[in-house]
């Protein structure tokens, strides 16, 4: 099995306990983070009337949920909510969930979506997880519209660590995979999270790559000392 097929795979055992895990390792702080990335795109993107927006690597339909929340909050008429997520097991919950929004089963490398389709395209502590990183960021590209908006929640890893980093890195290496474990059930799939970060890029190599990539950098924001942050970018 591939490591892509392997990191689906323990989603779909997690995906039951998922949205609790989230809420508790957080503490609640991932709510915040996320309505904070919603209001600021929708503002950047200033267009009250809007097509699609789509949420890659949608789990449990989370997201989703805030984006269509801020957007009556904050008077934008969007006409399709769609999730997209290779696990099946995490879009079943996500139907039950949220019937009123699409739902398609696809890896963020392989959308299927028209070209210049969507408004708006986000994918919140999903990057990570996806081993066809740089080819996921071109499906965004491809998918957006011109002047499109990207969104982008992530944990980055550091390049200069302190004594908050010394912390937070016993928070996540220590407690968070035996909290997770219990709450999930599966400790291995939470030993995985603090690795996945230190194996991902750090805040500046992923601006760089979204450059690359045909983005221009709108907006950066890091929370909890770094642990979280957020990414929005514009289609050139």
């Amino acid at each position: 099995m591939d490591k892509q097929k392997e990191v689906v795979k323990m989603f779909d055992q997690i995906a039951s306990r998922y949205d609790l895990a989230n809420r508790v390792l957080s503490f609640g702080s991932d709510i915040f983070w996320r309505k904070e990335a919603c209001k600021k795109a929708y503002r950047l993107y200033d267009n009250k009337n809007i097509q699609k927006v789509v949420d890659v690597a949608c789990g449990t339909g989370d997201m989703l949920r805030f984006w269509e929340k801020v957007a009556k909050q904050e008077g934008v008429e969007v006409k399709e909510f769609i999730g997209v997520d290779p696990s099946k097991k995490m879009l079943e919950i996500a139907k039950k969930k949220f019937p009123n929004f699409s739902f398609l089963q696809a890896y963020a490398q392989n959308l299927p979506l028209e070209n210049e389709s969507s408004d708006i395209v986000s994918i919140t502590y999903g990057l990570r997880n996806v081993t066809q990183r740089k080819e996921a960021l071109k499906e965004f590209f491809r998918i957006l519209k011109p002047k499109g908006i990207l969104v982008i929640l992530e944990f980055t890893r550091k390049e200069k660590k302190g004594v908050v980093d010394l912390v937070t890195g016993f928070y996540l290496k220590k407690v968070l995979p035996v909290v997770g474990g219990l709450i999930s059930g599966n400790k291995e799939a939470y030993e995985y999270l603090p690795n996945s970060i230190e194996n991902f890029l750090s805040t500046q190599e992923l601006i760089e790559e979204l450059k690359e990539n045909g983005f221009s950098i709108s907006y950066t924001k890091g929370y909890s000392f770094g642990i979280s942050t957020l990414f929005i970018a514009q289609k050139l």
